[in-house]
């Protein structure tokens, strides 16, 4: 899909902008928490992530190596479905189709802060709320009807945070996560009786979440002493 082509082009352009930008350590190296929230699904039985909304919830752990920078792995589990006969395509012979599943999803994503993220000295610049950026790698377990089917995903996503206090920060964020795999629907696999590609016959899901984080691994303080 082009517009997906084109998003992750411009997230990779902004995250290269501040490469070579000086970095400043956050005051704690790690951050652990919660997250809850609304899944969807698009596919073969479904042509809007809104159309049969599930639950999603999961934890992850953040190592934070700087106040722009985060690598994030996580592991979520969501509840899918979806039904032909809310769709206006038309299969082969009038059929239709309609599954419920489970994916558990397991993966890292390098997180970007569109500012200086976190609280402290007014010199540092940095703001106590920022909207983020993430892409990642993954792979997906997805249960229907008693099997499972395995494959690997990228999942693209934006949110915005806000610190609640030094440590406690909350967020919330849309993503998408793209299968290269034709199964988190269970069996129902090229209904359409045409060649995979990225944007068909391999299925999408989405994840609207709301999180809640704690940081912790304080960073030691070096005192430059001058006499």
């Amino acid at each position: 899909m082009k517009k997906v082509a084109t998003l992750l082009i411009f997230i990779a352009m902004l995250m290269a902008g501040t490469v070579g930008a000086r970095a400043q350590e956050s005051k704690y190296k790690f951050d652990f928490g919660a997250q809850v929230g609304m899944s969807g699904y698009l596919g073969d039985a479904s042509s809007s992530i809104f159309a049969h909304p599930g639950f999603a919830g999961g934890v992850s752990f953040r190592y934070l190596p700087d106040v722009r920078w985060a690598i994030r792995t996580q592991l979520n589990v969501l509840t899918l479905s979806g039904d032909t006969k809310d769709m206006d395509d038309v299969y082969p012979d009038f059929a239709n189709y309609s599954f419920k599943s489970t994916a558990y999803d397991l993966g890292a994503r390098l997180e970007w802060n569109w500012f200086s993220y976190g609280i402290g000295e007014t010199y540092k610049k940095m703001r106590r709320w920022s909207p983020y950026l993430a892409v990642g790698v993954g792979f997906t377990l997805a249960t229907c009807e008693g099997e499972a089917n395995f494959g690997f995903n990228i999942p693209m996503a934006f949110g915005i945070k806000y610190k609640l206090n030094q440590r406690v920060n909350f967020s919330a964020e849309f993503s998408m996560t793209k299968v290269f795999n034709d199964h988190v629907d269970g069996p129902l696999s090229d209904l359409h009786q045409i060649r995979s590609s990225f944007g068909r016959n391999t299925d999408w899901y989405s994840n609207i979440q709301i999180a809640v984080s704690y940081e912790f691994g304080e960073r030691c303080q070096t005192c430059h002493y001058v006499d």
